[in-house]
């Protein structure tokens, strides 16, 4: 997965920034502000906070475009204790917790604790989002209608995200399936996801991505 990261660091913590990876929800500016700051030059003056505001800050970044490095020995960057899938209104499914998306051959496109996979089908970044969904005018309320039923929870383990060639999202591993709602959402551990924006049962696949002829790779 090549990708054009840039860094932006003081003597205690070291920011990185993956600009495909960004879909600007603005989790950073709205909470740190004197740091992230799309206005200026570098956009990013990690100088202007402390190291603890910022890993905090960081970790809520919903797609995993900002990551940190600890250089003073503080608490390092860490998965979420609970694999979560959050289904975004008229939006993408972000998955935080440990996530690898591999293709169908078992080879890993990306491993990280968070990140943001498309669900309206035209990204051209796919799987991953890259916030065509609001150009195309994607709607889906972020719903779970017609779901399988809650599965024993397991201990836990990576979430592992097939990209099923011109098809759905496999997903083996517990999980939690959380609508935008304020709901506990569904513990489970394996689902075929919607990737084409087309299912009349999303977020679940209903193999509608044949019917249209979806192109996903």
């Amino acid at each position: 997965m090549s990708r054009k990261i840039r860094g932006y660091a003081t003597e205690h913590i070291k920011v990185t920034y993956d600009a495909k990876r960004c879909i600007h929800a603005a989790e950073c500016v709205q909470r740190l502000a004197p740091v992230f700051d799309p206005d200026k030059r570098p956009w990013i003056q990690p100088e202007n906070a402390s190291p603890a505001e910022l890993s905090e800050t960081i970790c809520h970044c919903p797609t995993g475009a900002l990551h940190f490095e600890r250089l003073d020995g503080g608490q390092p960057e860490w998965p979420d204790a609970e694999n979560m899938v959050v289904l975004a209104p008229d939006g993408p499914l972000f998955a935080r917790g440990q996530i690898q998306i591999v293709k169908p051959d078992g080879s890993v496109i990306l491993e990280d604790t968070r990140v943001a996979l498309c669900r309206c089908g035209a990204s051209a970044d796919k799987p991953f989002c890259d916030g065509t969904h609001a150009a195309v005018e994607f709607q889906d309320p972020g719903e779970v209608h017609r779901a399988p039923r809650e599965q024993e929870p397991v201990e836990h383990a990576p979430l592992v995200v097939t990209v099923a060639p011109n098809g759905p999202l496999l997903l083996r591993g517990p999980f939690r399936l959380v609508p935008h709602m304020d709901q506990a959402g569904l513990g489970l551990q394996k689902g075929a996801l919607c990737r084409c924006g087309h299912s009349a049962n999303k977020p679940f696949c209903d193999g509608a991505h044949n019917t249209v002829g979806f192109q996903g790779d």
